[in-house]
């Protein structure tokens, strides 16, 4: 009876069958891999280039000097409601209402009582409170002393290039655009990530563009250890 061999190859059919197989998985994996690569870059296009342009101007800011309107400042004086407020997250709640501000994100400090010196002489100074309310359009800052019967109010109206560079920074925005933000930074990770899949898959010179990645992490790294 003869005797079958287990050991031997396969035969050049079935090897031609698998690489076609293994052929249009990968084919079918680049088509997949450039859709997304193209729908990401389509998503964060328009905001990308926001961020862009805002991160240069952020980054030469003390060179360039592009002609904006500076911001507009304006001070009042309020009285205080009677009884005045306890602390200052009731002040801040009552000059959200009364000027129609954002008193749920306002920054508080509070600065307690303290004995100063003023002209030789020992002197208490009175609990102080500094409440801040942010927008990329405008910044209000209110000082009040405890007890006293007004408030100052001081208002910053910003310019567009300083409302750009907020929305950069992500000042006084809302949870909205920090997510949105957010989704455009995944979004460049994801683009970096298919990109290079797709370099190294569509190109045959992977040494050539090791060493431009290798370079270029190299100088990241240098520069970035140099500016510390």
């Amino acid at each position: 009876m003869a005797q079958t061999n287990l050991n031997s190859s396969p035969s050049p059919a079935v090897s031609a069958i698998e690489r076609s197989a293994k052929r249009a998985t990968r084919s079918r994996f680049l088509k997949w891999l450039r859709k997304v690569h193209g729908w990401v870059g389509l998503w964060g296009a328009v905001l990308g280039l926001l961020f862009g342009v805002t991160g240069f101007l952020e980054n030469h800011r003390a060179v360039l000097r592009i002609g904006t309107p500076g911001p507009v400042k304006t001070q009042v004086e309020l009285p205080v409601p009677a009884p005045q407020p306890r602390d200052p997250r009731a002040l801040a709640a009552w000059l959200g209402k009364t000027l129609q501000l954002d008193a749920a994100h306002a920054r508080v400090t509070r600065e307690p009582a303290q004995p100063v010196d003023w002209g030789g002489q020992a002197v208490m100074q009175p609990e102080h409170w500094q409440i801040r309310f942010t927008t990329p359009r405008h910044s209000v800052t209110a000082d009040y002393w405890k007890n006293a019967n007004t408030v100052r109010v001081a208002r910053s109206d910003h310019g567009w290039l300083t409302v750009m560079q907020n929305l950069h920074r992500s000042n006084g925005v809302g949870v909205g655009w920090v997510l949105l933000a957010d989704s455009i930074a995944g979004s460049l990770v994801l683009l970096s990530i298919t990109g290079v899949i797709l370099w190294t898959e569509l190109n045959r010179r992977r040494t050539v563009g090791f060493g431009i990645f290798a370079a270029s992490l190299i100088t990241l790294v240098v520069v970035a250890g140099r500016s510390l």
